[in-house]
């Protein structure tokens, strides 16, 4: 997989004591079809890090779930305790809080890798954004794939 990660400013002590934001969006070029993600970690006053991956022939579901699973990945890496999840994939949000189930077998060891993820960290919440509000996160997608396709 290609990986850009372009920033990196965190200081640790600073970030062990305070929520974090995770922005993250999955995109998929056809349903199923080229796959990227885009994360974005920052405290209130800048970004920590910012991710563009490829991640293969995906549906938009799926790379959704790989983006929130980079994202939390990411933010255990950097000592990160505390994470609020903002995401504009409905579908996903409402899984993970429960109120919708989880169908497709696709996406069953997707939520369950999350699942296991959250309980690392001292605090965790998930919200639903518009895609209008996660624009940077969809960028970064994009760029995952179009970094693939050249």
């Amino acid at each position: 997989m290609a990986s850009v990660n372009f920033a990196f400013l965190a200081n640790n002590d600073t970030i062990k004591n305070m929520t974090i934001k995770i922005f993250t969006d999955g995109a998929a070029r056809g349903n199923p079809g080229p796959a990227g993600i885009g994360v974005v970690i920052k405290d209130d006053e800048e970004i920590l890090l910012e991710v563009a991956d490829y991640i293969g022939q995906a549906t938009n579901n799926v790379a959704e779930y790989m983006a929130l699973i980079r994202g939390l990945e990411e933010a255990i890496d950097m000592d990160i305790t505390e994470v609020a999840a903002i995401c504009d994939s409905e579908l996903m949000v409402r899984q993970l809080q429960g109120e919708y189930r989880v169908k497709s077998e696709g996406l069953i060891p997707l939520y369950d890798h999350v699942q296991s993820l959250i309980r690392k960290f001292k605090s965790f919440s998930i919200s639903h954004t518009r895609r209008e509000n996660n624009k940077q996160a969809d960028q970064l997608a994009n760029l995952g794939i179009d970094a693939q396709q050249g």
